[in-house]
């Protein structure tokens, strides 16, 4: 028992040696590469092994020649694993630098592509990763792409639907400066128009700054579905009615909501706005609120004739207009931009779909609890 402490001793101490040294030289080497590494981790296995060996094979008083075969073989399997370890880490090295090179594809707009070939798991798990961090960068370059033509969008329609009433109300303002109004009391009327459509149009654009800049606070109340839509439709009434359109109000239930009234009463008005001046004379927008599994459904059906299938996913983008087939009356584009906003700030959804002879606008919102 003691003769089998004794050798432990010795081999630890050797071994421990060996280890220490080890530690120091991958701290000088730390910033080079993995070939460098591995070499040394299979050196201070080796050489803890020899250090090890030799510290026992003299206490035990082995003859010389015993020791020199001793100390070949160790010196043998010395040679053969850093050989191994030497490959290893520039298999290891290659393996990487291909994956650098592939990940360089998302400083160039590109899309990542894995290196063929086999590699470790650790690598294969890091392309893994990288693969789905491309697919995520992908979508937000198209987004951030739809964004930034939503944005031209409107800054051209915005310019465009400035310039007119302000041209027009500067030629009214010089006719009645300079004397020549020929029935003043009606210029005077028609400037108060333009300039409460310019002061609609800069509503709309605060409110979907805010809404953009996340700055949208909500007041919330419990309140009925019921009482919001029959305001809504109260208000949107003198307009329904000066177009020669029939608003019905069909399977209103008096479902409870937790929502805030004046920003929800914006989104059905801009909703009844909308169907109003896209449904012609003699026809009919249809107002809807009911509860479902996903919560309470608020729907408005027009009479427009149908969205184009391409058209659909842009309907609620910022700027959007439509085709030349549905062209909207004076506006930004805002309306709709502003219903989705308002919408998921309520932690709801706006979609829209075609119907059988216009198209119909569902804002899904949760139902209120208790």
């Amino acid at each position: 028992m003691r003769d089998t402490l004794l050798i432990a001793l010795f081999a630890f101490t050797g071994a421990a040696a060996a280890g220490l040294l080890g530690a120091c030289v991958l701290l000088l080497i730390r910033r080079r590469s993995l070939t460098a590494h591995f070499a040394v981790v299979a050196g201070v296995a080796v050489t803890a092994m020899l250090a090890g060996t030799l510290a026992v094979a003299r206490a035990m008083f082995l003859s010389a020649h015993d020791l020199t075969v001793v100390t070949t073989v160790v010196a043998t399997a010395a040679v053969v694993s850093l050989a191994t370890a030497v490959l290893l880490g520039r298999w290891v090295v290659a393996r990487s630098r291909a994956l650098a090179l592939a990940a360089r594809s998302f400083g160039d707009g590109g899309d990542f592509a894995a290196p063929t070939g086999p590699s470790t798991a650790e690598l294969s798990a890091l392309s893994r990763e990288l693969e789905a961090t491309s697919a995520k960068l992908a979508e937000s370059r198209d987004r951030e792409r739809s964004l930034e033509s939503s944005r031209r969008e409107l800054v051209a329609w915005i310019s465009h639907d400035l310039r007119t009433p302000l041209a027009g109300l500067r030629a009214m303002a010089e006719a009645l400066e300079d004397g020549v109004a020929a029935d003043p009391d009606r210029y005077l009327r028609q400037i108060r128009t333009e300039v409460e459509r310019l002061n609609d149009m800069v509503g709309d654009l605060f409110e979907l700054s805010r809404i953009h800049a996340g700055a949208l606070t909500l007041s919330l109340s419990r309140m009925s579905l019921y009482d919001l839509v029959g305001d809504a439709l109260a208000g949107a009434d003198p307009l329904a009615r000066e177009n020669g359109v029939r608003l019905v109000g069909e399977s209103v239930e008096a479902v409870p909501v937790e929502v805030d009234g004046r920003e929800m009463s914006r989104v059905l008005g801009n909703l009844l706005v909308n169907a109003i001046r896209r449904t012609p004379a003699d026809g009919t927008v249809a107002v809807a609120a009911e509860g479902s599994p996903e919560g309470v459904v608020l729907s408005v059906t027009d009479g427009c004739g149908g969205i184009p299938e391409e058209d659909l996913p842009r309907v609620f983008d910022t700027g959007w207009r439509g085709t030349h087939a549905r062209t909207p009356p004076a506006g930004a584009g805002l309306g709709l931009a502003i219903v989705r906003g308002i919408v998921e700030a309520h932690r709801g959804r706006a979609a829209v779909r075609n119907v059988s002879g216009g198209c119909r606008f569902e804002v899904t919102l949760p139902r209120a609890e208790g």
